[in-house]
C-alpha cells in the first residue's frame, strides 16, 4: 500500500468509490442470504405446525374421553375437585412468587 504522502486527492477519491462499490455489493448478498433464512425458518415453523396439529388432530379423542370422565369424577366428588383446585392455584402461586 503506497504511504499518504504519495497519494493523491484523486487516488483517495478511486479508492472511496471502489470500497462504496463493494460495499454495495456485500449489502445485497447478505439481503440475499438474508431473504433465504428468513424463508428456510418460515417453513420449517409451518412444517412444526403441520406436524403438531397432526399429533394433535390423532390425541383429540382421548383428550376428550379423559375430560369427560374428570368431569364425571369431579360432579361425582365435589368437595375432592374444589380441594385439588385449590392446591393447583396454590402451587401456581408459589412458583409465580418464588420466581419474583
Amino acid at each position: 500500500m503506497a504511504s499518504f504522502s504519495t497519494l493523491s486527492d484523486l487516488d483517495l477519491d478511486k479508492q472511496v468509490a471502489a470500497l462504496s462499490r463493494q460495499l454495495n455489493d456485500l449489502k445485497k448478498v447478505l439481503a440475499k442470504r438474508g431473504d433465504a433464512y428468513y424463508e428456510d425458518g418460515r417453513e420449517a415453523a409451518s412444517d412444526y405446525y403441520s406436524q403438531l396439529a397432526d399429533r394433535l388432530h390423532e390425541a383429540l379423542p382421548a383428550i376428550r374421553r379423559r375430560g369427560r370422565a374428570l368431569e364425571r369424577s369431579a360432579r361425582g366428588h365435589p368437595a375432592t375437585a374444589v380441594a385439588v383446585g385449590l392446591v393447583v392455584v396454590g402451587l401456581l402461586a408459589g412458583l409465580l412468587i418464588s420466581r419474583r
